[in-house]
């Protein structure tokens, strides 16, 4: 089942550090927004693989706005 990575506030998007593919564990920084002049670090919060990123640097994004898109971790 797909896990949605929200933005919790209204920011502009600083970087995007992951693209479709990536595969990420929990804690790792997917993206980083930047409100009020602070860097804010969007994190995984369970691992899997990014299945789809739906920003790019210079988007301004709204709380609830759907940042990335993590599928199911792939078996070996």
């Amino acid at each position: 089942m797909p896990t949605e990575i929200r933005a919790e506030m209204v920011a502009q998007v600083h970087s995007v550090l992951v693209e479709p593919g990536h595969p990420v564990v929990a804690g790792d920084t997917l993206v980083l927004l930047e409100s009020m002049k602070m860097e804010i670090p969007v994190l995984a919060e369970a691992g899997g693989v990014v299945a789809h990123v739906h920003v790019v640097a210079g988007d301004v994004v709204y709380e609830g706005d759907v940042l990335v898109t993590l599928g199911a971790a792939t078996s070996p």
